[in-house]
């Protein structure tokens, strides 16, 4: 089901004017977003449903899936709309976040639609809905335009309910999260034996962080523990599980006046859907007795970006970020197993408000085992108008 931004923008503005004769509470509305304009052109081929991003697993998979090479893009896609709002309670300050953007996924792949960013509710120290997982860092984002981001970063979007034991300049987050996965069925010599395999969730995932903050920048180090089960509805003896596992170290440093490092580092097993751009995070093996089984697929990756600003208003963002999977020796040859990303930008904010940034994009991808590459060449020029209103209404007396 599709919602209507009107509609939704209407009913979160009529909920907080509903209570408007109610004088007893202090009430808080942010509206705030922006639009975005992105075009330029891509030298080589990707799917056309993601031209106007840098996403390495959407690049060929064999030679001229997606010819010709060349393409022109134009996109506002990247547009922002939120609404935040904070009303005092007996329990303290209750908060609430509705937060989307344009670019469709699933179903709406390649359409300018509205996505679910952010959606919560946060009491106190408690936090259910949808927002980041406390396995990722999102601080380590650099000031580029590219969409998708950085494939070698721990970046997810997960409906949770999460729990801050500490906050500050000392944090701990700890979640638990809705669980999902998805296989390589691979080249078995029977595909039919495991046609009929299904995902079968039944635990949540579990996540944490540490994060320690000051004013040289901070440093995080975050866990995720999963469970990975799999069943044959046909009645078949294709059933089982494995434990999936990641660790994440990252780290914002603030290198003097003028430049800002950040950086990470994540490895783990069966936590590819974590990552920002990673498919599958079961492969397919021959157990001794000769049926197949599956294992939680190892992946590591790594970003590394310098923001660099030549004064207040004038910006140069350089970095790159890498994944590597190991697939399983039944694995599709064409499987994903590597991934480069790299940028370098300027990027200029003549006045508040307003962001405008020329950028140079490289991907890569590798296949697996059929010893087939394919890489993108782009030039992208961004376009972005921010705005922001808070409306407040003091406690009576």
């Amino acid at each position: 089901m599709k919602v209507k931004p009107l509609l939704v923008i209407v009913f979160l503005i009529a909920a907080f004017s509903s209570r408007a004769q109610d004088t007893s509470m202090a009430r808080n509305l942010e509206i705030y977003g922006f639009a975005q304009t992105d075009m330029g052109y891509n030298f080589n081929q990707i799917n056309p449903a993601w031209s106007d991003a840098l996403r390495i697993t959407k690049l060929p998979s064999y030679k001229d899936q997606y010819a010709p090479d060349g393409q022109v893009f134009f996109g506002v896609r990247q547009t922002r709309f939120g609404v935040k709002g904070y009303t005092q309670t007996p329990l303290g300050e209750l908060k609430a976040v509705f937060e989307f953007d344009m670019w469709g996924v699933g179903g709406d792949e390649g359409q300018t639609t509205i996505r679910p960013r952010h959606f919560y509710g946060e009491l106190g120290r408690v936090l259910v809905g949808q927002t980041n997982t406390p396995f990722q860092d999102g601080d380590v984002w650099p000031n580029t335009a590219e969409y998708w981001g950085p494939s070698g970063m721990v970046f997810y979007r997960n409906i949770q309910i999460r729990y801050a034991p500490l906050v500050g300049k000392n944090e701990v987050y700890i979640a638990l999260e809705r669980p999902g996965t998805s296989a390589d069925k691979g080249t078995v010599e029977h595909p039919e034996t495991i046609d009929s395999v299904k995902a079968q969730l039944k635990l949540p995932d579990l996540s944490a962080h540490y994060k320690r903050s000051g004013d040289w920048g901070h440093v995080q180090i975050a866990g995720m523990l999963r469970q990975l089960r799999w069943t044959d509805v046909s009645g078949g003896n294709v059933n089982g599980h494995v434990t999936g596992w990641g660790l994440n170290l990252s780290t914002v440093l603030n290198l003097g006046k003028s430049d800002i490092f950040r950086g990470s580092y994540v490895y783990g097993q069966g936590v590819e859907n974590y990552m920002q751009d990673a498919p599958v995070d079961v492969g397919t093996l021959d157990a001794s007795n000769g049926t197949v089984t599956g294992k939680a697929l190892p992946v590591s990756g790594i970003l590394a970006f310098i923001d660099h600003y030549w004064n207040p208003k004038w910006c140069t963002s350089f970095g790159y970020s890498s994944v590597h999977i190991t697939n399983t020796d039944l694995g599709s040859p064409n499987a994903y197993k590597n991934g480069q990303y790299a940028i370098v930008n300027l990027s200029v904010a003549p006045f508040k408000n307003f962001w405008a940034v020329a950028e140079l994009q490289y991907g890569e991808r590798q296949n697996f085992s059929d010893g087939f590459k394919s890489n993108a060449t782009k030039v992208q020029f961004s376009f972005k108008y921010s705005f922001s209103q808070v409306f407040y209404q003091k406690k009576s007396n």
